[in-house]
């Protein structure tokens, strides 16, 4: 009966033994497998949010970001440890993109994303002769641009709501001058010059950069936009939007302006948002602005110059030469944050800004408040390597190029997707929810 005994609870205390480690140490490599697929799925579709590609829509320019989506996810997800040990990157991680042969995946491609490990070791499991194990996982995330929407999915928009947006409201007309076209169908939100993407201003047809609405002088109100003056903006108010976000190095000092510019309004702002204009002028809002530096101008610029990093040229983020057109790929500059990653390409930046668009063409002048009916992704400061930030004197202009569009337009319902940061091209998991 002893022998017996012993021998019965041999194989339950190996079995128990087996339950509680072998089964355990299963699930926790298989959530680490998934944990990988996850993030290497929001970098893939991260990829395609940042390049420009959903606005461009070229099958070229999707080409070439697919293959580069691969490559980060591949990176991301293979940096991740499954099981004691990271992925092989060549067989345990393997990307596909469902949706590449869908008229869609131009304006909301697909990452897809599967790890797995078929040699996990076993520990008590091996008295029945088992010795290793798989794990598997899979994820998909997706690149939500709205532009496109309205005639991919039976007419309807779903809004995005970006956060950390700031408070330029750029009305509805080509910035850089070069076409004199809207930006997006006031309606559907559809983009009316794809070409935008990697375009600039100010330009050879346009005089007045991104921070010259008021030519310098804010103090007479807000100036009637017209043809010559494409590129303004009109600043919104950022009383109502809190909390705000600001680097140590930016909160001491600025005003809420200020601090909206340098930091980040944590409040998401959906398309169809109405947007009261903040202005000097009592005739305008019943906000008095009270400038630090003399104009609203002066005080974007010492805003704007903190959030870059910038301090002379070549501190700040700058766009890759070799990639003019999409995909667009970032250099971090001298000052980056992060000391490792400087003069190397990254896949975000504290110069890549969402500005939103109003439904307020040129030469109308706009009436308070404004409906918000899309969005520009801008890159600020894109020469920095090259020239100084500043153009000659006293024109309080910091160059952008345009990286992503996303409009709503009027006509958008439903729940706005939040997304996953900045971009006004929303970044999510959508598999496993």
């Amino acid at each position: 009966m002893i022998v017996l005994v012993a021998v019965v609870m041999l194989f339950v205390v190996g079995a128990m033994a087996a339950l509680s480690i072998d089964v355990v140490t299963i699930y926790t490599a298989r959530s680490e497998a998934q944990l990988a697929a996850d993030a290497g799925a929001l970098a893939g579709a991260r990829v395609f949010a940042n390049s420009g590609v959903t606005s461009d829509a070229s099958r070229r320019s999707t080409r070439n970001a697919r293959n580069l989506a691969t490559m980060i996810a591949t990176q991301v997800a293979s940096q991740n440890v499954v099981g004691g040990r990271t992925l092989n990157p060549s067989t345990e991680v393997t990307v596909s993109f469902p949706n590449e042969r869908d008229p869609a995946f131009d304006t909301n491609p697909h990452v897809t994303v599967q790890t797995q490990r078929t040699d996990l070791p076993t520990f008590f499991a091996r008295i029945w002769g088992r010795t290793a194990n798989t794990v598997t996982a899979s994820a998909t995330a997706e690149a939500y641009n709205p532009s496109d929407a309205n005639h991919l999915s039976n007419g309807t928009t779903i809004p995005v709501a970006p956060i950390c947006v700031k408070p330029w409201l750029l009305p509805n007309i080509d910035p850089t001058g070069t076409t004199g076209n809207a930006i997006f169908d006031s309606t559907t939100g559809a983009i009316q010059s794809p070409a935008l993407v990697g375009l600039g201003w100010p330009g050879p047809n346009n005089n007045n950069g991104l921070f010259s609405l008021c030519n310098g002088d804010c103090s007479g109100g807000i100036q009637q936009i017209g043809p010559t003056t494409v590129g303004g903006y009109y600043p919104g108010a950022v009383a109502d939007f809190s909390p705000i976000q600001a680097p140590p190095a930016c909160a001491s000092g600025f005003n809420s302006y200020q601090l909206a510019v340098a930091g980040c309004v944590q409040t998401p702002i959906s398309c169809g948002t109405s947007s009261p204009i903040n202005n000097s002028s009592v005739n305008i809002d019943t906000i008095t602005y009270v400038p630090n530096n003399g104009t609203r101008d002066a005080d974007t610029v010492a805003a704007t110059e903190c959030l870059i990093h910038f301090t002379s040229p070549g501190d700040s983020d700058s766009i890759d030469p070799a990639t003019r057109r999409p995909p667009l790929q970032f250099v971090a500059g001298n000052q980056n944050p992060i000391a490792s990653a400087v003069g190397k390409e990254v896949m975000v930046s504290d110069s890549l800004v969402t500005i939103p668009v109003i439904n307020n063409p040129p030469p109308n002048q706009p009436t308070n408040p404004v409906t918000v009916i899309g969005f520009l992704q801008v890159f600020l400061n894109p020469h920095s390597l090259a020239m100084p930030l500043l153009p000659p004197a006293g024109a309080n202009q910091i160059p952008a190029t345009i990286i992503n569009m996303a409009g709503c337009g009027t006509s958008a319902t439903g729940q706005p997707i939040l997304g996953n940061g900045a971009s006004p091209v929303a970044v999510r998991l959508i598999s496993p929810p």
